[in-house]
């Protein structure tokens, strides 16, 4: 065979490995299953009611305005999934990566979600009441107008996320790190805040009505506007960066 007829033969296969990686291999008509990959996948409106997608390859998947009420999701990878509307009640997606995705009005109450990761991920209008997010990654989420009610937030990492207008009446974020995060006009009122970071955030007009803040760092925090008013101020760390006394309820003293 001449070199000529050797190049002739290889040129398919070459072509073949120059082509962009195509997501055909995802089996996007395998069943729902433990690890199965849905890489790309259209899964737009799918019920997946209580489906085992432990360990899923979910990435870039559209999963919008999908049935996932009380999926088993431990382990599986949605980064950059689009998951707009989609319903996860009650849900396990403890460890879940959910980088960057699109998550704008889905919703995850009563989700278990302890140590997921959403860093950048876009929650505007998503309902995470009663959700335990305890131990999550939100660096940079977008969680504006969000309802966190009654959420446990405890050593969540928040920090620079975007809160604006976001409903934290009564949850749980105990020792959380929202450092420079945004919580403009947020409702915080009952929430516990003990420990928790807030230094160089935006507060302005949020209301920590009936809040416990004790130990908590508000250094550099913008304040303006921000309702105080029966919050516990036990040791905290104030704006001007000075030690509020024990016992300071409503004003730093």
């Amino acid at each position: 065979m001449t070199i000529r007829d050797r190049s002739r033969a290889l040129l398919p296969l070459l072509c073949l490995l120059a082509l962009p990686h195509s997501p055909a291999w995802a089996a996007c008509d395998d069943p729902p299953g433990r690890r199965v990959n849905w890489l790309y996948c259209d899964k737009q409106g799918a019920d997946l009611t209580g489906a085992d997608l432990r360990e899923a390859v979910l990435t870039r998947s559209n999963l919008a305005n999908a049935k996932l009420a009380g999926a088993r999701l431990s382990g599986a990878d949605l980064g950059r999934a689009v998951l707009s509307n989609a319903d996860f009640s009650g849900a396990a997606l403890r460890g879940t990566r959910l980088v960057s995705a699109q998550l704008d009005h889905a919703v995850f109450v009563g989700a278990s979600m302890s140590g997921a990761r959403l860093d950048r991920a876009v929650l505007t209008k998503a309902d995470l009441s009663q959700a335990d997010l305890s131990d999550a990654e939100l660096y940079q989420a977008d969680l504006s107008g969000a309802n966190l009610t009654g959420t446990n937030l405890s050593k969540a990492t928040l920090t620079q996320a975007n809160l604006t207008g976001a409903k934290l009446a009564n949850a749980v974020l105990a020792d959380a790190a929202l450092s420079r995060a945004i919580l403009e006009d947020a409702v915080l009122t009952g929430a516990r805040l003990q420990g928790v970071k807030l230094d160089g955030a935006n507060l302005l007009d949020a209301d920590f009505t009936g809040t416990d803040l004790g130990t908590a760092t508000l250094a550099d925090a913008r304040i303006d506007g921000a309702r105080f008013t029966d919050a516990k101020l036990d040791s905290t760390i104030w704006v001007d960066r000075r030690r509020c006394r024990p016992g300071s309820v409503g004003e730093c003293r």
